[in-house]
């Protein structure tokens, strides 16, 4: 797993070094501290701990990185300079995901979001790491401090697109729904939240099915349709995989 993985990196960081003219192979910097890692190695730890079973960073750092496959990589820093590596990661490992990991749209999709608790919600005026980016939020369980994330799959539980906000940008958000479904056609399975948008999937040649809330009235739909709408507890399964096996 871990050979496969980093023969993945290596090629993208090629082809990201040629697009972006930018040296993402070579460990060696012209400013600022001296890398030993190459990126190929840092993205190669990054995403392989995810696979690893450990549910700690720094415990799959210290204990399985630099004792288990320390003969794999040349020269591991400490984990505190780990840290601050991991930090510049987010853009390659973000473009690795746009270019090469989404899936494609297969004329049924769902729709979903999911919190991402940065404090507990009486502790939000203390907190410090993501002052300015996390916001207050609500979801069906309660108020939460952090962000939303909110998810686009197929019929097949595959990611199609993904997008990261504040936690008070509600799911029928217009400019996030948008940047979503950019490449989505065909039918869309989704909750209540995103009733309000049904007009501007309509619009678009995208038709949204969705559950009825208590003060609507009920209507009779297609009954292909209807079978699909319970289809969408394929996106509950996908989260709950990426929030418990890949620790989200």
């Amino acid at each position: 797993m871990l050979e496969t993985i980093f023969c993945e990196m290596d090629d993208f960081c090629k082809f990201l070094s040629k697009e972006l003219k930018t040296n993402f192979l070579d460990g060696n910097q012209k400013q600022g501290r001296k890398r030993k890692l190459t990126w190929s190695e840092i993205l190669t730890i990054n995403v392989f701990y995810h696979y690893s079973g450990y549910k700690n960073f720094k415990s799959y750092y210290i204990n399985c990185i630099k004792v288990q496959h320390k003969l794999a990589f040349n020269d591991l820093p400490s984990y505190n300079r780990f840290s601050e590596l991991m930090q510049q990661s987010t853009l390659p490992l973000f473009l690795f995901f746009k270019l090469k990991a989404s899936s494609n749209c297969t004329g049924i999709s769902i729709i979903d979001s999911y919190p991402l608790i940065a404090c507990h919600i009486k502790r939000q005026y203390g907190h410090k790491v993501f002052y300015g980016c996390a916001a207050k939020g609500k979801t069906s369980v309660g108020w939460f401090f952090g962000f939303k994330l909110h998810i686009v799959i197929n019929n097949f539980g595959e990611i199609i697109d993904v997008c990261i906000t504040p936690g008070n940008v509600a799911d029928n958000n217009k400019q996030t729904a948008k940047k979503l479904t950019k490449n989505i056609f065909g039918k869309l399975l989704a909750d209540k939240g995103y009733i309000g948008l049904f007009k501007e999937f309509f619009d678009r040649g995208i038709q949204l099915i969705h559950k009825l809330r208590s003060n609507m009235k009920n209507k009779l739909i297609d009954l292909g349709d209807r079978l699909l709408l319970k289809k969408r507890g394929i996106i509950e399964s996908v989260g709950n995989i990426l929030k418990h096996k890949f620790n989200l």
